[in-house]
């Protein structure tokens, strides 16, 4: 039972990050039904791409990550994009999240203690980075009591907020076509867990079994915790609603609540980005044999470069993961999983029963997706 939770824990937690924040921001342009129905629909696309992923994993024998997969069952070129995709997709995660923890952190300590938003960024980066270094142990067995408290404080916020919202806000719906395609990219990310499956595995060791029900649960959680954060948030701000979310709430709820909301930013963005840091660690490991220290610096240090280079705009950057290396991800994922069952190394922990054209459909709608993004830029 105790590996089950570590592994539920890990999945959710690491799921629920720093893209919770872009969310009321996104519903503010394109209205909340919209929105929802977005939920539903990727959320649902979503966990079956995990599901997917989760069966790769079992049918394979020893530990891996994308790039490890694409070389067993697919190809040299498949291998080299996995290892591109994955690492500017994971650098591009890291990145977000010192940019929005760093700046919640900041918002939270600045008053009482001083300094610059760069100087506590900075303190956020060094201590993740840290961790990183040690590994995904002391995170994984801490996960448990950091969601308990990530519900805590969103049930808080949420009371809090209760006799501000207006339902109003709720029916408004913009029809201004060109926002319409902005929630795809940012909810794909949001919602994504492929880079941690892997870790799941390792996690459960001998108690595989329990995989399938962990990813099914572990993708649900998310979708409910962020659809609970929108209303809390939307519902108050409507259409003055921030980028960052927390920091319009601050004009309406007052300094107190917002604080609250700050630690609780802190530590969603913070625990995600060690274990990110972790699995991406393990990649440079793993699948190309690099000694520990050099695969730590690869992992972490790309992501502050960029930051220093002036790559601030989280909303674009996760927007922009999200709908090309994710999508890119989720197609290599998808032949992968049409190779490994007809190749698999092992019998999986479970099957996931679905039609090989109804694969290649979703292939090509995330083709579609990543074509559509990179029109956009």
């Amino acid at each position: 039972m105790r590996k089950k939770i570590l592994a539920l824990t890990t999945f959710s937690g690491t799921i629920i990050g720093v893209g919770l924040f872009s969310l009321p921001f996104v519903t503010a342009q394109i209205g909340f039904i919209p929105m929802f129905f977005y939920f539903i629909i990727l959320g649902a696309v979503v966990m079956m791409m995990h599901l997917l992923y989760g069966e790769i994993v079992t049918r394979t024998i020893g530990n891996h990550r994308l790039p490890g997969y694409s070389k067993i069952y697919l190809n040299k070129g498949t291998e080299f994009i996995a290892y591109v995709t994955t690492f500017i997709g994971l650098t591009g995660a890291l990145l977000a999240y010192i940019i929005v923890g760093g700046e919640f952190l900041a918002n939270l300590l600045i008053p009482i203690f001083g300094g610059t938003s760069l100087s506590y960024i900075l303190i956020f980066f060094t201590a993740g980075t840290f961790l990183v270094y040690f590994g995904a142990g002391p995170i994984s067995k801490t996960e448990f009591l950091s969601l308990g408290i990530f519900f805590t404080v969103l049930a808080l916020l949420f009371f809090k907020a209760l006799p501000h919202i207006e339902l109003s806000n709720f029916t408004s719906i913009s029809f201004d076509i060109k926002n319409y395609f902005l929630p795809y990219g940012v909810i794909l990310f949001s919602l994504g867990g492929l880079a941690i499956i892997p870790e799941i595995k390792e996690i459960l060791k001998s108690e595989e079994k329990s995989m399938k029900k962990i990813i099914i649960w572990g993708s649900v959680t998310p979708i409910l915790a962020y659809i609970i954060f929108v209303i809390t948030v939307f519902g108050v701000t409507g259409a003055a609603t921030t980028k960052e979310g927390m920091i319009g709430l601050n004009l309406a709820l007052g300094n107190g609540i917002v604080h609250l909301g700050f630690m609780f930013g802190i530590l969603t963005t913070f625990t995600s980005f060690i274990t990110l840091g972790v699995s991406l660690k393990k990649e440079f490991r793993y699948d190309l044999g690099l000694p520990a220290w050099l695969a730590w610096i690869l992992a972490c240090f790309p992501a502050i470069i960029l930051f220093m280079l002036g790559f601030r705009q989280f909303i674009n950057i996760i927007g922009f993961i999200g709908a090309v290396t994710m999508g890119i991800d989720i197609t290599i994922i998808s032949l992968i999983y049409l190779k490994a069952r007809k190749k698999s190394q092992r019998i999986p922990s479970y099957q996931i029963k679905i039609p090989d054209f109804a694969v290649y459909i979703l292939i090509v709608l995330f083709l579609v997706g990543v074509a559509l993004q990179l029109v956009s830029l």
